[in-house]
């Protein structure tokens, strides 16, 4: 077919640029199109993708390749280095996604780095691919990330037990499928087989530390937990399966506040609203931290708790609240967390005495 080299030929010469736009318009659209982390589809997508992400390593270091290969579009080993780049960028766009709905990012902004990083190394490093060592650490890192939302998911479970048991089956899994292939990768020798794997030892085992340093410091993101929407309002009233709220309303110059101003009246509470959105049937207690910022001290000091039940498998999470009166006046955060501390959410609002009551705007949630 006539038409195919062109189109081949363009492809190769545009590689770089055209390969760019695509990660760009891909993480685009799963902004737009991935909705939950529990539905059948959007893990069905991600699964589809990390076993052709698996058959296209497999592939590439099965097949004995020239030096070159890679670079030219006529050698179908250009074609397989091309298209495991392009899967590899849509599963960290989607973790991506997924990662940073489940938190705030100023708490785990180390692990949405890491897997930032990952994203920009899978685009720019394209002459590592052709290093096993480097391709088996990015499936790796696939693997775990999936395996740490995918796991509560199944077990309608979240802690530190079920994020233990997501890595040591990451890890297993990454061990039968580097020992799988290094069995059909006859041509290589006994010094290049101990020499990859004590490469890809180093490498995983790195990663695994690293992010089990995070989640035991509480800095990744509690997937598949989400908060789908929070705030801080001068009241709240139950009515059926509605809730009436009333705020302070300063339209779009309210987005560029951090600490934005509430304005208190004396014995009026402050209300602290969360919607979680959990998966279904995993149901679960969180955590609202009142806390205070001393400028003496220059620290944050907890106020108080109040612990929440919540109940999985609403699309606009579960609604829920807390409040507080005679709050001091000065910056405040309330962490909307769960039991063992991991960061879901945090509202901030900056505490300002008043003798008058502001003028309030109502909704309904």
């Amino acid at each position: 077919m006539r038409f195919i080299e062109p189109i081949r030929n363009f492809y190769g010469r545009f590689e770089r640029p055209i390969s760019s736009l695509s990660l760009i318009l891909g993480f685009i659209f799963y902004i737009l199109t991935l909705k939950r982390v529990d539905e059948f589809w959007e893990n069905f997508w991600v699964i589809g993708h990390l076993v052709i992400v698996g058959f296209f390593i497999a592939l590439i270091h099965l097949q004995e390749s020239k030096e070159g290969d890679e670079k030219n579009p006529e050698k179908a080993h250009f074609w397989y280095v091309n298209l495991l780049q392009l899967f590899f960028g849509g599963i960290l766009s989607t973790y991506l996604v997924f990662y940073f709905r489940s938190t705030d990012i100023f708490v785990t902004w180390p692990f949405l780095a890491i897997l930032a990083l990952a994203f920009i190394a899978n685009e720019s490093l394209k002459k590592h691919y052709i290093r096993f060592s480097f391709q088996i650490s990015l499936f790796f890192l696939s693997i775990y990330s999936f395996a740490i939302f995918f796991m509560p998911v199944v077990l309608h479970r979240i802690g530190y037990s079920i994020f233990l048991f997501s890595g040591f089956l990451s890890l297993a899994f990454i061990f039968v499928f580097v020992e799988t292939l290094f069995y059909f990768m006859k041509d290589a020798s006994k010094k290049d087989r101990y020499e990859n794997k004590k490469m890809i030892a180093v490498f995983i085992l790195g990663i695994f530390a690293l992010v089990n340093i995070l989640y035991f410091t509480n800095l990744i993101p509690p997937i598949p937990l989400s908060l789908k929407e929070g705030g801080i309002y001068h009241s709240i009233e139950k009515n059926g399966t509605n809730y009436y709220i009333t705020f302070e309303n300063y339209g779009w110059r309210g987005y560029f506040h951090l600490y934005p101003n509430f304005r208190e009246t004396a014995g009026k509470p402050v209300y602290a609203f969360s919607a979680i959105f959990s998966p279904k049937d995993l149901n679960l207690v969180i955590v609202h931290e009142w806390q205070h910022y001393d400028k003496a001290k220059r620290a944050w000091e907890t106020a108080g708790t109040v612990r929440l039940p919540v109940t999985g498998g609403r699309d606009g999470g579960f609604r829920t609240y807390s409040l507080r009166s005679d709050l001091a006046a000065g910056k405040w955060r309330v962490n909307i967390e769960t039991e063992d501390g991991h960061i879901i959410g945090r509202l901030r609002f900056t505490i300002v005495p008043s003798e008058t009551e502001p003028w309030l705007d109502n909704m309904v949630k």
